[in-house]
């Protein structure tokens, strides 16, 4: 019996056994429903097949449905639940929400769009941006000895893009500022565009007149001269480089037109977007063209554990959710995500190729160039880098 006055004894609490400690888990965010649905589920399952070895960070998975506002609330349960990184959404403008929450709350993106606009610090876009294709591209023209450039490009944000790309891009590789044109696939339109881009009618001009000072002479030289100029094609555009943004029947209908105005290879060398290599069967016509990719030899591993695991190829979109993982791996060990952690100057590789990040968003990667041969398939004239702070890599 407790006595008055004595102190009371204090009871005993079971405490609950500590909590595992292993590494932070990372999100994926895909649109898992929805028109894109097919596409995130390939993607989701390469992303589960890079985080299927040791040590890897567990993956947090949520379907953004391709919705904006989803897409926000879900990286903002990711991050309440504590996860470390956010790999995905899939387009910019998803990203652009996603970003909005994770950049204040200090939780990298590692974005699957191809736009560089909503890269910014703590930002990447791991898609293959324009830029990366015409740093690659123009580099290795002004290497073949090129000087002038020129361009061609649509309408709309592509051709926006494209343009501001090029643009840069000659001015890292000492060109002057491109002369560009923008034309919709109407023939009349593009007909008209190229007319313009290569000084055509004035170029015609000056050959006629040389033509008929020459038959005017009384000169037989002349004469015979005049005959041999009047029977020739028409002399090289005022560029020798040439860049296509175009793609499908309306690439088709610039490359019929291409030699009425005397864009000819070798004497011009046509570059062109990367999506090209999906096509490049269709390109016979543009013999000698560039188009700049990951060298897709260095994914057949990757595809053929894909296929093994799941019955099928993947599509290579899902190339950048295997490789984001894997950089999500490579900092598992540590546990560190952090800014610099993930723009270490080495960078990372993939199966994609090497890749590297920079504070700003900025990314670069490891393209090969590719030439298009006279009967429509390909042949690599430059590998991709394996230094990407090299020049034009």
């Amino acid at each position: 019996m407790q006595m008055e006055g004595q102190p009371q004894p204090v009871p005993t609490v079971a405490l609950p056994p500590p909590l595992p400690q292993g590494p932070r888990h990372v999100a994926l965010l895909l649109p898992l429903t929805g028109p894109n649905a097919a596409v995130a589920t390939a993607m989701s399952q390469a992303a589960q097949l890079a985080a299927s070895t040791p040590g890897a960070a567990p993956l947090d998975i949520r379907d953004t449905g391709g919705d904006p506002g989803r897409a926000t609330m879900q990286a903002q349960a990711a991050i309440a639940a504590g996860d470390a990184l956010i790999i995905g959404p899939l387009t910019a403008e998803e990203t652009q929400g996603v970003a909005s929450v994770a950049v204040p709350a200090n939780i990298p993106v590692l974005s699957f769009s191809s736009d560089p606009n909503v890269a910014a610090p703590g930002v990447w876009t791991l898609g293959i941006t324009p830029g990366q294709q015409m740093r690659r591209l123009v580099a290795a023209a002004r290497a073949e000895g090129r000087q002038h450039l020129a361009a061609l490009l649509p309408e709309g944000p592509f051709g926006d893009a494209l343009q501001t790309a090029l643009t840069d891009a000659a001015s890292q590789a000492g060109f002057d500022p491109p002369e560009i044109q923008r034309g919709g696939g109407d023939p009349a339109v593009l007909e008209s565009a190229l007319k313009t881009l290569t000084n055509y009618d004035q170029r015609q001009e000056d050959l006629q007149n040389r033509i008929n000072a020459m038959r005017s002479s009384s000169d037989p030289a002349s004469r015979q001269q005049a005959a041999m100029l009047a029977a020739q094609p028409i002399q090289p555009p005022p560029f020798d480089t040439l860049v296509l943004g175009a793609n499908g029947d309306t690439l088709r209908q610039m490359a019929d037109l291409l030699p009425q105005f005397g864009v000819i290879a070798p004497q011009v060398r046509v570059l062109g977007p990367a999506f090209w290599a999906n096509g490049a069967a269709q390109l016979s016509k543009l013999a000698g063209a560039w188009y700049a990719v990951p060298d897709p030899s260095q994914r057949d591993g990757f595809v053929q554990a894909f296929a093994a695991k799941y019955g099928n190829a993947p599509p290579p979109i899902a190339d950048i959710a295997f490789d984001a993982t894997l950089i999500a791996r490579s900092l598992a060990g540590d546990q560190d995500y952090s800014l610099t952690a993930l723009t270490k100057p080495d960078g990372f590789s993939g199966v994609d190729g090497a890749i590297v990040f920079f504070p700003d968003g900025h990314v670069r990667r490891a393209l090969a160039i590719f030439q298009i041969t006279p009967n429509g398939t390909t042949t690599i004239i430059s590998p991709a880098p394996t230094d990407l702070t090299s020049p034009g890599s």
